[in-house]
């Protein structure tokens, strides 16, 4: 079992396509993840990017768009260990900092990409 797994979902009022172009910038991803190194093994489009992941930690990270009602799920997916030589005494605050994160991630694109819509409006492209 990896030191640090997170699972995260969030819900955003926009289409997946839009949600896919946030992600499809490599350059986010340093925004995103600073301290990961990433490389994309499974490009899904629309659906998604799967990396593998070095630097803080190593392991596989993934981001599976769902098209729901009238937006997208993001799930975040995060499975990784310590590198070797790293003490492994802080992993609770290790995962609460990515569980943090991951969800700091996801409502600052929600914030984004909603774009100010009103909770039980339509979105604005509707």
């Amino acid at each position: 079992m990896p030191h640090v797994d997170v699972v995260d979902e969030t819900f955003i009022v926009v289409p997946p396509k839009v949600v896919a172009a946030a992600f499809a910038d490599p350059g986010a991803w340093r925004r995103y993840w600073p301290d990961l190194e990433l490389e994309v093994y499974a490009d899904r489009g629309d659906e998604g990017l799967r990396w593998t992941v070095g630097g803080a930690l190593v392991g596989t990270m993934e981001v599976w768009l769902e098209p729901v009602l009238d937006g997208t799920v993001v799930h975040y997916f995060l499975r990784a260990d310590l590198p070797e030589g790293r003490s492994v005494k802080n992993v609770r605050r290790e995962l609460t900092a990515r569980q943090l994160a991951a969800k700091s991630v996801a409502l600052g694109l929600k914030a984004v990409l909603e774009d100010g819509r009103a909770p039980g409006c339509a979105p604005t492209s509707a």
